[in-house]
């Protein structure tokens, strides 16, 4: 018989055409939201393979629904919501996708988030599409300006904060950058940025970007008191990971204005958001986008399909969570 994947959301056809060649596939064709956790089971009881999404949460309940479950393929860099340890108790590989097709993408969305947090551009948007109009002149959306001003990049020698670095300098910004590792001297110099502490670099910045990988000594890395070091006119944007900024203190700073603005793609408990943060106008909210660009889904996509189909073929997949599932 043929093997059976089930998809948690539509993905690009390109991919689903190739699962198609060996397999029969079931896509759930919901894409406005993150599927019930009912609806993952109902579809893993049917299939060999699961094709999941990032903010599938693939549970003990969700792996224990269908005994025969073959394998989970996860179009996620890091598998944050699976169970790895009932997974790989019964042998199931948990593959993943490398992440270097996000890089361009969530650097171009923290431009865009620095970009429209500074300049008011949601709210000038709903304001004109309510009737208003202030003039090209009126003090009533003034915001601030980027070029030249000081860019701090927290966990900023990974690769998408390295590639913020190069869009800013296209806006002569100064670029401040820390984390637990320092990068060469000459890999400094080619980018133009300065290593600082995250004290020093929080207190001079006008923009705080937060790049750092999401681990225990994370968490909370931006909260009340680093919040509190800001400028009142800075900005705070995140497209990392929503735990790393503690949310409940940003919308204080926010409510309060102890800092100007920020733009968020990612938040502490996805999918929910901080109800804080709803009514504020001072901050631009968007439903982790980062990676939302059809090139870019679509190489995603299709590198979950080189795992599924190195699965199917007896192969290890490239990138596996636990590969210890393959040991004798």
């Amino acid at each position: 018989m043929r093997p059976s994947i089930y998809i948690t959301q539509p993905v690009a056809e390109s991919a689903i055409e190739r699962l198609r060649e060996v397999a029969d596939v079931e896509v759930n064709p919901d894409a406005s939201r993150v599927p019930d956790k009912d609806v993952v089971i109902a579809g893993v009881r049917k299939h060999d393979i699961l094709f999941a999404l990032l903010h599938d949460k693939i549970d003990r309940d969700v792996i224990v629904a269908n005994p025969k479950l073959r394998a989970i393929a996860m179009m996620a860099i890091v598998p944050a919501n699976v169970d790895i340890k009932e997974a790989t108790a019964r042998k199931i590989p948990v593959s993943v996708i490398a992440g270097a097709a996000v890089v361009d993408t969530t650097a171009d969305i923290a431009l865009a988030l620095m970009l429209a947090a500074a300049r008011n551009i949601v709210p000038a948007d709903r304001f004109l599409r309510q009737g208003g109009f202030p003039g090209a002149q009126s003090a009533y959306f003034l915001g601030n300006g980027i070029t030249g001003k000081i860019l701090g990049l927290v966990g900023g020698r990974g690769r998408i904060a390295r590639a913020v670095a190069r869009r800013a300098r296209g806006f002569d910004m100064h670029i401040l950058y820390c984390g637990p590792h320092r990068m060469d001297q000459a890999e400094e110099q080619q980018l133009q940025m300065t290593y600082v502490p995250l004290q020093q670099l929080l207190k001079e910045s006008d923009f705080v970007s937060v790049h750092a990988s999401m681990r225990p000594e994370t968490r909370h890395l931006i909260g009340e008191r680093e919040l509190g070091l800001m400028k009142r006119t800075a900005i705070l944007v995140n497209t990392s990971r929503g735990p790393i900024v503690d949310e409940a203190a940003l919308v204080r700073a926010l409510a309060d204005k102890r800092i100007a603005a920020a733009g968020l793609d990612v938040f502490e408990n996805e999918p929910q958001v901080h109800p804080g943060l709803i009514p504020l106008q001072n901050v631009v909210i968007i439903p982790h986008l980062g990676s939302a660009v059809r090139e870019t889904r679509e190489a995603m996509a299709n590198e979950v399909a080189d795992n599924i189909l190195a699965i199917l073929g007896g192969e290890r997949p490239r990138s596996c969570a636990n590969p210890e599932v393959y040991s004798d």
